[in-house]
């Protein structure tokens, strides 16, 4: 079997974007696909061996990657729903004081 076959892992990725609503910036975690080697000369035990070890490794990644996307993405939105709080409410709807 000479079927090229490629090693891929996940790595997270920051996006930065500007919300208009709260006049911040926000951002936003993304996970990014890298490729990080090609095999194509294997036979039998050796294929199954790699192919193996390129799962796992792939697997390892993505489950590291993940729980870092995710982590980033709930810290990213508590800051953002911390910097919008004062953007949100405009003046006109601030209620006036009691007397």
């Amino acid at each position: 079997m000479l079927t090229p076959l490629f090693g891929c892992i996940y790595l997270p990725r920051t996006t930065t974007t500007f919300d208009q609503d709260c006049q911040v910036e926000s951002h936003h975690m993304v996970l990014d696909a890298a490729q990080i080697g090609s095999f194509g000369r294997c036979a039998n035990q050796g294929c199954v061996v790699e192919l193996v070890a390129a799962g796992a490794v792939a697997s390892a990644s993505a489950i590291v990657s993940g729980s870092i996307v995710l982590t980033g993405n709930v810290v990213y939105w508590l800051e953002k729903q911390r910097s919008c709080v004062g953007a949100s409410t405009p003046a006109s709807k601030v209620a006036a004081p009691a007397r």
